[in-house]
């Protein structure tokens, strides 16, 4: 007697939506072979995922902008339903404490079309070749958005639509925070070498600690100045920017958007420059908003020093002051040592005070005397502040 085949049949493959202008321009324009290598790897995995009857999801993420024109950021990728709601991995025990290689696992929708609905207005955009959407957005003429958070819809064929908060900075702001995230509000205790692949691919948020009073130092700086937004500057992949936001919120650090990059190839080299995204972020943001002096809160265990003294010298006027967390021996020692100090006249030497902690140094660019600050925790970091006048 044959036995009956209860097997349930395989789900009908799911139907994807690409920006057929956008996927004809990139497959016509020369690539190099690391790129046409990970074009190739995300179109195994994205069949993969249609036949296994996977959806198109949106992912939720902040995003800024002013009231005439909002940046925002999201990726579009194939997952089961039940992984997601309303863009963000449900937040269950046997979800939300997964391990972050679970990030990489759901396979991007190369070129996707979006729709971005905000203040009434629709605008249609495509995402990159890795599923991410990071575009600007402008209004029409006569119509803004109030300053504060606001929430601006995404849509894409197939997938659930979402909402996203983006921050609308005012045009009367004056102040604001740009801050790393890897030893600066995290403390990792990691080699460097091995930091990247074990925060994405092994530890969940649970796991990360936070920098000792970092959070209410930062909480303060923005208490200052009415509207002073936040940004989150980092090296890290997009693939974990939902576990870094949890992290952030579930230890009350400022809501803000993360400034993250893809790890993938570019047209000259196998993988992008961490250096050179922030570089290019820092001057993004001086350009976008000439009003606000930003305070730059990095660490001494890479590049944060050298960065923020050439950002300074070039945007004197957009620096209130920077803040460097001092590693200890041992961090230090896992970054592979600390950061060079900058160099040239124009960063006055720094002393240690009766107590030992460092005095702040002065950075000197013109008329303007930019105040460096060191500490190894929020705390210590905030009593300097304060003694300086750069914190009430």
């Amino acid at each position: 007697m044959t036995t009956p085949d209860r097997r349930e049949p395989a789900p009908a493959p799911t139907e994807v939506h690409q920006d057929l202008d956008a996927l004809r321009e990139h497959y016509t324009k020369p690539r190099n072979r690391a790129t046409k290598i990970e074009d190739r790897w995300h179109e195994l995995r994205l069949g993969m995922a249609q036949r296994r009857g996977q959806h198109v999801t949106v992912l939720s993420l902040a995003g800024y902008g002013s009231p005439t024109w909002v940046r925002i950021f999201s990726r579009v990728v194939m997952a089961p339903d039940t992984d997601f709601e309303n863009g963000r991995r449900v937040a269950k025990v046997i979800a939300d404490g997964v391990r972050g290689w679970r990030n990489f696992v759901s396979a991007p929708v190369p070129f996707a079309q979006v729709s971005i609905v905000a203040a009434g207005q629709r605008f249609e955009v495509a995402a990159d070749r890795g599923g991410i959407v990071d575009t600007v957005i402008r209004l029409a003429d006569g119509v803004r958005l109030e300053p504060g958070w606001q929430e601006i819809r995404l849509e894409a064929p197939g997938a659930q639509p979402v909402t996203a908060d983006v921050h609308i900075i005012s045009d009367d702001a004056t102040d604001g925070v740009i801050c790393d995230i890897d030893d600066t509000v995290v403390v990792t205790k990691l080699p460097r070498p091995l930091l990247a692949a074990w925060n994405s691919f092994v530890l969940d948020e649970h796991a990360r600690t936070p920098t000792p009073g970092m959070a209410v130092m930062m909480e303060r700086l923005l208490s200052r100045s009415a509207g002073a937004p936040v940004l989150y500057l980092s090296t890290g992949a997009w693939n974990v920017a939902q576990t870094l936001t949890r992290f952030l919120t579930r230890n009350l650090y400022p809501h803000g958007p993360l400034l993250l990059t893809d790890w993938g190839p570019t047209e000259d080299r196998w993988f992008r420059s961490g250096q050179g995204h922030k570089v290019e972020q820092l001057h993004r943001l001086a350009e976008e908003f000439p009003h606000i002096r930003w305070t730059l809160i990095g660490d001494d265990g890479q590049h944060d020093p050298m960065i923020y003294a050439d950002f300074a010298r070039k945007h004197p006027e957009s620096v209130r002051a920077v803040i460097i967390r001092e590693l200890t021996y041992s961090e230090a020692v896992l970054a592979g040592g600390r950061a060079e100090r900058p160099a040239g006249g124009q960063l006055l030497p720094t002393s240690r005070d009766g107590d030992g902690k460092r005095a702040p140094a002065v950075q000197q660019v013109g008329e303007h005397r930019i105040p460096w600050i060191y500490g190894p925790d929020g705390k210590d970091i905030s009593e300097s502040l304060t003694a300086h006048g750069l914190l009430d």
